[in-house]
């Protein structure tokens, strides 16, 4: 257990950020997995820029890397394109 004020400060701050980063993470897989559902060209062209600038959004905040959130936005752009 920690003895420092600041010590257990951290801990707390921690425990906030991991679960607003947990929750951003879910959300945004919640979305890749509808997108990757939708079986109309034209729906999935109007949902992939939605969850392209929240792939984004995890790798500036780096809560994944930015190769990840790269790999992930060309196989969804190919799998559009493929539909």
């Amino acid at each position: 257990m920690a003895n420092h004020k600041s010590a257990l400060k951290r801990i707390r701050s921690n425990n906030a950020k991991r679960l607003l980063n947990k929750y951003q993470h879910k959300t945004t897989r919640n979305a890749i997995r509808n997108l990757r559902a939708i079986t109309s060209k034209t729906k999935a062209e109007k949902a992939f820029p939605e969850v392209a600038s929240m792939i984004d959004k995890l790798a500036k905040r780096n809560i994944i890397h930015n190769n990840k959130a790269s790999n992930l936005k060309s196989k969804l752009a190919q799998h559009i394109a493929k539909l």
